[in-house]
């Protein structure tokens, strides 16, 4: 039979949106199996790394759904449609490609194994995706065998199934980064730390121009280089600067210790160790706990926090941060 323009679109747009959507599916089930199994070698958990994916579900699996719906409608009104050469293309490739899957899969796990490297993230990702290559699997390979007395109820079967593991993902993907509105905070709460960290940094620029701490932190404002000391993202209110004096060090402006207090929506999210092993992707623009070097104990270095009102300590160490020497003294 030939194939028209409906059927080679009808078979081209499922192809599209059932590899996109189980390659979302698999990093979906990645990224939460990396949240709920933390590893010390991992990098950091960040959120676009499941609202990508479930953004991605929640469109193409409707599609291809009713794609899947139309197609056998097709082949049920006309079984001579079994036959369309492009429906056995995408038949086989997609047997071809999950054998590939589920044996790469395989070989990774006996590789680990013997490396003495496996561990229980390692596992949930190799039954995810059995069950995920499985499933696609066996919908497939029954309908090239249509004719087998248990095609229909099997192909069924799987097919919820599948729907079963995409719901789940999705589920366990919201609890792990929480609603809209926790996602908004913390990102409010990381432009906050982020601008906590950029007037820290212009209050040492200060010291080591002028050999002391600036008065308020209008003293930082400069029309020349472009700083204007910043508000909350949120509120649009000031951030506390307070002077504190330390008594034996170096002193012009009532020591060399300051505070920097901020108002926060939620604590700092543990989220070290929660991602790929190359780091997370990037930047996690949601509220972590970036360890940023500043002056003073090391031992506080992060910019970790609870909600609320949370004051930061530094000192600087002038060996560290030493004075510039074509500062001029009065």
């Amino acid at each position: 039979m030939k194939t028209t323009p409906k059927d080679f679109f009808l078979h081209l747009g499922a192809t599209v949106a059932l590899y996109v959507a189980v390659g979302s599916l698999i990093n979906l089930w990645f990224t939460v199996i990396n949240y709920y199994f933390p590893d010390a070698l991992a990098g950091y958990f960040y959120g676009n790394a499941v609202a990508w994916p479930i953004s991605m579900l929640i469109v193409l699996v409707p599609i291809l759904c009713v794609l899947e719906w139309l197609i056998g409608r097709d082949v049920a009104r006309m079984p001579e449609k079994t036959d369309l050469w492009i429906r056995k293309w995408r038949m086989y490739l997609t047997l071809f490609l999950v054998v590939i899957l589920i044996g790469g899969d395989l070989i990774t796990l006996i590789n680990t194994y013997l490396n003495g490297e496996i561990t229980a993230r390692l596992i949930w990702k190799v039954v995810a995706i059995l069950l995920i290559a499985g499933a696609v699997g066996k919908y497939y390979l029954f309908s090239i065998y249509i004719s087998h007395r248990w095609a229909r109820p099997i192909r069924r079967t799987h097919a919820w199934f599948g729907i079963i593991l995409v719901l789940a993902a999705i589920v366990i993907g919201f609890i792990a980064v929480g609603s809209p509105q926790k996602q908004r905070d913390l990102r409010f709460d990381g432009q906050r730390v982020s601008d906590l960290q950029n007037i820290q940094w212009q209050i040492i620029t200060y010291w080591q121009q002028k050999e002391k701490l600036p008065a308020q932190l209008s003293d930082l404002n400069d029309t020349l280089s472009g700083f204007i000391v910043p508000t909350d993202p949120d509120t649009k209110t000031a951030y506390q600067y307070n002077l504190k004096a330390v008594s034996g060090t170096r002193d012009t402006t009532g020591g060399l210790s300051f505070q920097l207090c901020a108002e926060f929506s939620r604590a700092s999210q543990d989220v070290k160790g929660r991602g790929e092993y190359y780091g997370g992707g990037g930047y996690y623009s949601t509220g972590m706990a970036t360890p940023i070097a500043y002056p003073g104990d090391r031992t506080n270095e992060v910019w970790t926090h609870d909600a609320g009102r949370v004051c930061f300590d530094r000192t600087i160490d002038p060996d560290k941060y030493p004075v510039n020497p074509k500062t001029i003294k009065n």
